[in-house]
């Protein structure tokens, strides 16, 4: 008699099993707090078994993870020396034209222009028209903005305050039509204008004609007209379809957020004491 009982248990084993998850499946659909207890429960007591379950699981996954940090270490460790000793090259190329610039400097009576003051404004409104290229920053006379000063960003030069409020100014961007700003190739040392025409690329006019220039070069303000200081970057020589020599500048119209209104017109053209000794003899 318990043989073929045995083998009918075994025979309807699988088939109750399959009932049993249907059943527990069914129950986990409904919204009983019974279950819910009932399974929360069955997770108690089954986490420690399954945390001590993962525990070597996650060792060998922490010992390959470690083995690829290693690979990865070694491979930075040599990228890095290469990098440091380019850097240590670098820096007594940097030390050298220091103690020169220094010493040239002394037999020039070179005077150092001093540090200019800044605002950081956030820029407000634009013109949004079709003629005219301006932001509407939130810094006047209040702050201690006045008309014609530099407007500049992390990466360059943006443009020119044209108009000042109490706690408003607006700022003449160098892709405006009105805009003309004195600038020089920073590799062959050509001097021209940057003239904006609304575009988004202004114009590079007045260029020599040998000049020899490449696009990619970086332009830069020459420093003419007191204005603005020498070396500010604008933007890279750019050739249009047209052929005419343009300028991408450096900073970007639509993510133009924040703009540094700098004083640079207590900078006055530097007369060295020998150029004065000798105009006050003259005199």
């Amino acid at each position: 008699m318990a043989l073929p009982l045995r083998g009918r248990i075994h025979r309807f084993a699988f088939l109750f099993l399959v009932l049993g998850a249907a059943a527990l499946m069914l129950l986990s659909r409904t919204d009983n707090p019974v279950v819910e207890r009932v399974s929360a429960v069955v997770i108690d007591v089954f986490s420690p078994v399954m945390d001590v379950l993962s525990r070597p699981a996650a060792s060998v996954k922490e010992l390959v993870q470690t083995v690829r940090d290693l690979a990865h270490l070694r491979e930075e460790n040599v990228r890095l020396t290469r990098e440091n000793e380019r850097l240590l090259a670098w820096q007594d190329s940097a030390h050298r034209l220091a103690a020169q610039n220094e010493v040239l400097q002394a037999l020039l009576d070179y005077q150092s222009v001093p540090k200019a003051r800044f605002v950081t404004a956030r820029v407000i409104g634009d013109s949004g028209g079709a003629f005219v290229r301006s932001v509407l920053v939130n810094a006047g006379t209040a702050q201690g903005i006045s008309k014609g000063q530099a407007a500049v960003t992390g990466k360059g030069l943006a443009g020119q305050v044209v108009q000042v409020g109490y706690r408003s100014a607006r700022v003449l961007l160098i892709t405006d039509i009105n805009s003309r700003v004195p600038v020089l190739v920073e590799g062959s040392r050509k001097r021209a204008i940057l003239a904006g025409d609304n575009g988004i690329l202004p114009r590079l006019t007045f260029m020599p004609v040998n000049a020899s220039v490449v696009p990619g070069d970086r332009v830069v303000t020459s420093g003419h007209g007191g204005v603005f200081p020498p070396g500010l970057p604008v933007g890279r020589i750019t050739v249009a379809d047209d052929g005419v020599l343009r300028v991408a500048p450096f900073f970007e119209l639509d993510r133009l957020e924040y703009i540094r209104l700098v004083d640079y017109l207590r900078i006055q053209p530097l007369v060295s004491s020998h150029t004065a000794e000798r105009e006050a003899a003259i005199r």
